[in-house]
Protein backbone atom coordinates (compact mmCIF):
# COMPACT_ATOMS: atom_id res chain seq x y z
CA UNK A 1 0.00 0.00 0.00
CA UNK A 2 1.63 3.79 -0.99
CA UNK A 3 2.04 5.62 1.86
CA UNK A 4 -0.04 8.89 1.30
CA UNK A 5 2.15 12.09 1.71
CA UNK A 6 2.06 14.36 4.20
CA UNK A 7 -0.50 17.45 3.05
CA UNK A 8 0.61 19.72 5.57
CA UNK A 9 3.60 22.38 4.93
CA UNK A 10 6.85 21.86 6.82
CA UNK A 11 7.26 25.74 7.56
CA UNK A 12 5.97 27.15 10.97
CA UNK A 13 3.02 30.15 10.68
CA UNK A 14 5.48 31.89 12.24
CA UNK A 15 8.11 31.77 9.58
CA UNK A 16 5.49 32.22 6.70
CA UNK A 17 4.50 35.55 8.11
CA UNK A 18 8.20 36.15 8.28
CA UNK A 19 8.24 34.93 4.24
CA UNK A 20 5.91 37.45 3.92
CA UNK A 21 7.71 40.72 5.92
CA UNK A 22 10.63 39.80 4.14
CA UNK A 23 9.34 40.40 0.47
CA UNK A 24 7.51 43.43 1.61
CA UNK A 25 11.08 44.21 3.21
CA UNK A 26 12.80 43.61 -0.13
CA UNK A 27 10.74 45.80 -2.95
CA UNK A 28 10.44 48.71 0.11
CA UNK A 29 14.63 48.12 -0.16
CA UNK A 30 14.48 48.36 -4.05
CA UNK A 31 11.81 51.15 -4.48
CA UNK A 32 13.32 53.24 -2.29
CA UNK A 33 16.86 52.98 -4.00
CA UNK A 34 14.86 53.55 -7.64
CA UNK A 35 15.46 50.17 -8.64
CA UNK A 36 12.68 48.34 -10.92
CA UNK A 37 11.50 45.26 -10.38
CA UNK A 38 11.43 42.51 -13.27
CA UNK A 39 10.56 39.30 -14.22
CA UNK A 40 12.00 36.90 -16.61
CA UNK A 41 11.61 33.55 -18.09
CA UNK A 42 11.16 30.21 -15.34
CA UNK A 43 11.59 28.03 -18.52
CA UNK A 44 14.36 28.94 -20.66
CA UNK A 45 16.24 27.64 -24.16
CA UNK A 46 19.19 27.28 -22.90
CA UNK A 47 20.72 25.84 -19.31
CA UNK A 48 23.96 26.81 -17.63
CA UNK A 49 27.71 25.27 -18.42
CA UNK A 50 28.94 25.79 -14.91
CA UNK A 51 30.61 22.71 -13.98
CA UNK A 52 29.44 23.26 -10.41
CA UNK A 53 25.92 23.49 -10.81
CA UNK A 54 23.32 20.82 -12.85
CA UNK A 55 19.93 22.32 -14.29
CA UNK A 56 16.42 20.62 -14.65
CA UNK A 57 15.47 19.38 -17.91
CA UNK A 58 12.08 20.07 -18.86
CA UNK A 59 10.45 19.36 -22.37
CA UNK A 60 7.57 21.57 -23.74
CA UNK A 61 5.12 20.73 -26.52
CA UNK A 62 3.68 24.06 -27.91
CA UNK A 63 0.31 23.39 -29.58
CA UNK A 64 1.12 22.23 -32.94
CA UNK A 65 4.35 21.34 -32.44
CA UNK A 66 6.74 18.56 -31.49
CA UNK A 67 8.42 18.32 -28.00
CA UNK A 68 11.18 20.93 -27.49
CA UNK A 69 14.33 20.90 -24.88
CA UNK A 70 14.25 23.08 -22.26
CA UNK A 71 15.82 24.28 -18.84
CA UNK A 72 14.21 25.36 -15.53
CA UNK A 73 16.71 27.92 -15.04
CA UNK A 74 19.09 28.01 -12.22
CA UNK A 75 19.47 31.71 -12.37
CA UNK A 76 18.10 34.61 -13.54
CA UNK A 77 21.02 36.17 -14.97
CA UNK A 78 21.26 35.76 -18.43
CA UNK A 79 17.84 37.28 -18.99
CA UNK A 80 17.88 39.66 -16.93
CA UNK A 81 21.59 40.73 -18.37
CA UNK A 82 19.73 40.78 -21.78
CA UNK A 83 17.59 43.39 -20.49
CA UNK A 84 20.26 45.69 -19.37
CA UNK A 85 21.60 45.10 -22.75
CA UNK A 86 17.99 46.44 -23.44
CA UNK A 87 19.01 49.71 -21.02
CA UNK A 88 16.30 49.43 -18.47
CA UNK A 89 19.04 50.44 -16.29
CA UNK A 90 18.76 49.30 -12.56
CA UNK A 91 17.07 45.92 -12.07
CA UNK A 92 16.22 43.39 -9.28
CA UNK A 93 14.01 40.12 -9.41
CA UNK A 94 12.51 38.13 -7.14
CA UNK A 95 12.97 34.16 -9.00
CA UNK A 96 12.20 30.64 -7.99
CA UNK A 97 15.03 28.56 -9.47
CA UNK A 98 15.53 25.16 -9.98
CA UNK A 99 19.46 23.13 -9.55
CA UNK A 100 19.43 19.36 -9.68
CA UNK A 101 20.57 16.96 -6.81
CA UNK A 102 20.68 20.00 -4.15
CA UNK A 103 19.14 18.35 -1.24
CA UNK A 104 20.24 18.72 2.35
CA UNK A 105 19.73 20.99 5.28
CA UNK A 106 20.55 24.01 3.59
CA UNK A 107 19.82 23.24 -0.06
CA UNK A 108 16.31 22.43 -1.77
CA UNK A 109 15.91 21.68 -5.79
CA UNK A 110 13.16 24.89 -6.15
CA UNK A 111 14.47 28.01 -3.96
CA UNK A 112 13.77 32.05 -3.69
CA UNK A 113 16.36 33.54 -5.07
CA UNK A 114 16.73 37.40 -5.10
CA UNK A 115 19.16 38.76 -7.57
CA UNK A 116 19.90 42.14 -9.14
CA UNK A 117 21.99 44.42 -11.21
CA UNK A 118 23.67 47.74 -10.55
CA UNK A 119 24.81 49.78 -13.46
CA UNK A 120 28.05 51.73 -12.69
CA UNK A 121 28.74 49.96 -9.62
CA UNK A 122 32.06 48.03 -9.07
CA UNK A 123 31.83 45.11 -6.74
CA UNK A 124 32.76 47.06 -3.65
CA UNK A 125 29.53 49.23 -3.97
CA UNK A 126 27.64 46.22 -4.46
CA UNK A 127 29.16 44.83 -1.10
CA UNK A 128 27.96 47.58 0.61
CA UNK A 129 24.82 47.45 -0.96
CA UNK A 130 24.54 43.73 0.17
CA UNK A 131 25.19 45.02 3.57
CA UNK A 132 22.74 47.30 4.08
CA UNK A 133 19.84 44.70 2.82
CA UNK A 134 21.12 41.69 4.58
CA UNK A 135 21.95 43.13 8.37
CA UNK A 136 19.02 45.83 7.82
CA UNK A 137 16.83 42.62 7.81
CA UNK A 138 19.02 40.55 10.23
CA UNK A 139 19.38 43.26 12.12
CA UNK A 140 23.31 42.51 12.52
CA UNK A 141 26.66 44.03 12.85
CA UNK A 142 27.91 44.83 9.84
CA UNK A 143 30.02 42.78 7.90
CA UNK A 144 33.68 42.71 8.30
CA UNK A 145 35.97 41.98 4.74
CA UNK A 146 38.67 39.31 4.41
CA UNK A 147 40.21 37.85 1.00
CA UNK A 148 39.71 34.22 -0.09
CA UNK A 149 44.00 34.10 0.15
CA UNK A 150 43.63 34.88 3.63
CA UNK A 151 41.01 33.05 5.11
CA UNK A 152 42.93 29.91 3.75
CA UNK A 153 45.83 30.54 4.61
CA UNK A 154 44.27 31.66 8.31
CA UNK A 155 42.02 28.89 8.71
CA UNK A 156 43.24 25.66 6.34
CA UNK A 157 46.77 26.79 7.00
CA UNK A 158 47.41 26.21 2.96
CA UNK A 159 47.98 29.19 0.32
CA UNK A 160 45.13 28.55 -2.42
CA UNK A 161 47.39 30.45 -4.90
CA UNK A 162 50.80 29.28 -4.42
CA UNK A 163 50.46 25.83 -2.46
CA UNK A 164 51.10 22.82 -4.56
CA UNK A 165 48.20 20.47 -5.93
CA UNK A 166 49.90 17.63 -3.95
CA UNK A 167 49.49 19.71 -0.52
CA UNK A 168 46.03 20.85 -1.46
CA UNK A 169 44.96 16.75 -2.17
CA UNK A 170 47.43 15.78 0.93
CA UNK A 171 45.03 18.55 3.19
CA UNK A 172 41.72 17.17 1.82
CA UNK A 173 43.02 13.12 2.96
CA UNK A 174 41.15 13.97 6.35
CA UNK A 175 37.54 13.81 4.89
CA UNK A 176 38.33 11.95 1.20
CA UNK A 177 39.77 8.50 0.78
CA UNK A 178 43.25 9.06 -1.43
CA UNK A 179 41.72 6.71 -4.25
CA UNK A 180 39.11 9.33 -4.30
CA UNK A 181 41.38 12.32 -4.47
CA UNK A 182 42.81 11.28 -7.29
CA UNK A 183 40.16 12.63 -10.08
CA UNK A 184 39.62 15.59 -7.87
CA UNK A 185 40.77 18.97 -9.87
CA UNK A 186 42.74 21.81 -7.76
CA UNK A 187 38.78 23.72 -7.35
CA UNK A 188 37.53 20.72 -6.05
CA UNK A 189 40.38 20.58 -3.36
CA UNK A 190 39.36 24.04 -2.59
CA UNK A 191 36.06 23.39 -2.20
CA UNK A 192 36.47 20.31 -0.09
CA UNK A 193 38.66 22.81 2.55
CA UNK A 194 35.94 25.86 1.81
CA UNK A 195 33.07 23.55 2.95
CA UNK A 196 35.14 21.29 5.81
CA UNK A 197 37.40 24.48 7.54
CA UNK A 198 36.95 27.59 6.42
CA UNK A 199 33.23 27.97 6.69
CA UNK A 200 32.67 25.79 10.45
CA UNK A 201 35.29 28.48 11.24
CA UNK A 202 33.63 31.27 9.41
CA UNK A 203 30.33 30.70 11.80
CA UNK A 204 32.36 32.28 14.77
CA UNK A 205 33.27 35.13 12.67
CA UNK A 206 30.27 37.32 12.56
CA UNK A 207 29.44 38.49 8.78
CA UNK A 208 32.06 38.23 6.53
CA UNK A 209 32.52 38.95 2.96
CA UNK A 210 34.99 36.58 1.31
CA UNK A 211 36.64 38.36 -1.77
CA UNK A 212 39.40 37.93 -4.08
CA UNK A 213 38.75 34.32 -5.50
CA UNK A 214 41.32 32.51 -7.74
CA UNK A 215 41.06 33.02 -11.49
CA UNK A 216 40.07 29.72 -12.05
CA UNK A 217 36.49 30.52 -10.25
CA UNK A 218 35.82 33.19 -11.97
CA UNK A 219 32.64 32.08 -13.05
CA UNK A 220 31.44 35.57 -14.63
CA UNK A 221 32.79 37.96 -13.35
CA UNK A 222 35.86 39.60 -14.78
CA UNK A 223 39.32 39.26 -13.51
CA UNK A 224 42.11 41.39 -13.21
CA UNK A 225 45.67 41.08 -11.27
CA UNK A 226 45.92 41.94 -7.78
CA UNK A 227 49.28 42.12 -5.15
CA UNK A 228 50.95 40.12 -8.30
CA UNK A 229 48.10 37.26 -8.52
CA UNK A 230 45.29 36.99 -11.13
CA UNK A 231 42.12 37.47 -9.09
CA UNK A 232 38.46 37.28 -9.73
CA UNK A 233 36.21 40.59 -9.02
CA UNK A 234 33.76 37.77 -6.92
CA UNK A 235 32.44 38.20 -3.28
CA UNK A 236 30.49 36.27 -0.72
CA UNK A 237 28.42 36.75 2.09
CA UNK A 238 28.73 34.30 4.89
CA UNK A 239 26.91 34.89 8.40
CA UNK A 240 27.13 32.57 10.58
CA UNK A 241 29.01 30.46 8.47
CA UNK A 242 26.13 30.41 6.15
CA UNK A 243 26.51 31.19 2.37
CA UNK A 244 24.17 34.03 1.60
CA UNK A 245 25.19 35.18 -1.66
CA UNK A 246 27.28 35.45 -4.61
CA UNK A 247 28.67 38.42 -6.66
CA UNK A 248 30.59 40.08 -9.27
CA UNK A 249 31.84 42.69 -10.82
CA UNK A 250 30.64 41.26 -14.10
CA UNK A 251 31.95 40.49 -17.16
CA UNK A 252 30.92 42.18 -20.24
CA UNK A 253 33.38 40.92 -22.98
CA UNK A 254 31.39 38.66 -25.49
CA UNK A 255 34.83 36.94 -26.24
CA UNK A 256 35.99 36.42 -23.51
CA UNK A 257 32.51 34.87 -22.11
CA UNK A 258 32.64 32.95 -25.10
CA UNK A 259 35.59 31.21 -24.26
CA UNK A 260 34.90 30.39 -20.24
CA UNK A 261 31.75 28.79 -21.98
CA UNK A 262 33.88 26.54 -24.31
CA UNK A 263 36.34 25.62 -21.15
CA UNK A 264 33.07 25.21 -18.62
CA UNK A 265 32.05 22.39 -21.52
CA UNK A 266 35.58 20.63 -21.31
CA UNK A 267 35.87 20.50 -17.83
CA UNK A 268 32.46 18.62 -17.85
CA UNK A 269 33.08 16.54 -20.11
CA UNK A 270 36.08 15.54 -18.41
CA UNK A 271 33.89 14.73 -15.42
CA UNK A 272 31.84 12.24 -17.14
CA UNK A 273 29.15 15.33 -17.30
CA UNK A 274 26.62 16.33 -19.94
CA UNK A 275 27.97 18.71 -22.69
CA UNK A 276 25.31 22.24 -22.10
CA UNK A 277 23.96 24.13 -25.35
CA UNK A 278 25.93 27.24 -25.06
CA UNK A 279 23.32 30.59 -25.07
CA UNK A 280 24.07 32.62 -28.05
CA UNK A 281 20.67 35.04 -26.96
CA UNK A 282 22.59 35.80 -24.10
CA UNK A 283 25.96 36.12 -25.86
CA UNK A 284 24.24 38.58 -28.40
CA UNK A 285 23.24 40.73 -25.91
CA UNK A 286 27.15 41.04 -24.48
CA UNK A 287 27.62 41.60 -28.21
CA UNK A 288 24.80 44.27 -28.36
CA UNK A 289 26.81 45.81 -24.71
CA UNK A 290 25.65 44.88 -21.57
CA UNK A 291 26.65 48.26 -19.42
CA UNK A 292 29.68 48.02 -16.71
CA UNK A 293 27.62 47.17 -14.21
CA UNK A 294 27.88 45.04 -10.06
CA UNK A 295 25.32 41.77 -9.99
CA UNK A 296 24.61 39.60 -7.24
CA UNK A 297 22.50 36.97 -6.17
CA UNK A 298 21.23 36.04 -2.77
CA UNK A 299 19.37 33.08 -1.20
CA UNK A 300 16.24 34.25 0.07
CA UNK A 301 15.52 30.98 2.11
CA UNK A 302 18.80 30.73 3.45
CA UNK A 303 18.52 34.39 4.59
CA UNK A 304 14.86 33.74 6.21
CA UNK A 305 16.32 30.59 8.09
CA UNK A 306 19.10 32.96 9.68
CA UNK A 307 16.11 35.65 10.50
CA UNK A 308 14.21 32.75 12.26
CA UNK A 309 16.77 31.08 14.24
CA UNK A 310 16.70 27.67 12.51
CA UNK A 311 18.59 25.35 10.62
CA UNK A 312 16.83 23.45 8.34
CA UNK A 313 15.59 25.40 5.10
CA UNK A 314 12.73 22.59 5.90
CA UNK A 315 11.59 24.98 8.33
CA UNK A 316 10.87 27.92 6.38
CA UNK A 317 9.83 26.22 2.84
CA UNK A 318 6.15 25.64 2.94
CA UNK A 319 6.40 22.91 1.32
CA UNK A 320 10.10 21.56 0.59
CA UNK A 321 10.80 18.83 -1.90
CA UNK A 322 10.32 16.07 -0.02
CA UNK A 323 6.34 17.75 0.31
CA UNK A 324 6.02 19.11 -2.65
Amino acid sequence: MTETPSWQPSASLAALESRAQQLAWVRDFFAQRGVMEVETPVLGRCGVTDINIDSIAASPTPVGSSPSRAWLQTSPEYHMKRLLAAGVGSIYQVARVFRDGESGRRHNPEFSLLEWYRPGFTDSDLMAEVAELVCGWLGCEAPTTISYRDVFLRFAGVDPFLSSDTELSARCEQWMEPSRLQAFSRDDCLDLLMSCQVEPALAEAGPVFVTGYPESQAALARVSEQDGLRQAHRFELYVQGVELCNGYWELTDPGEQRQRFAADNRARVSAGKPEMPVDQAFLAALQAGVPDCAGVALGLDRLLMLKMGVDDLASVIAFPAERA
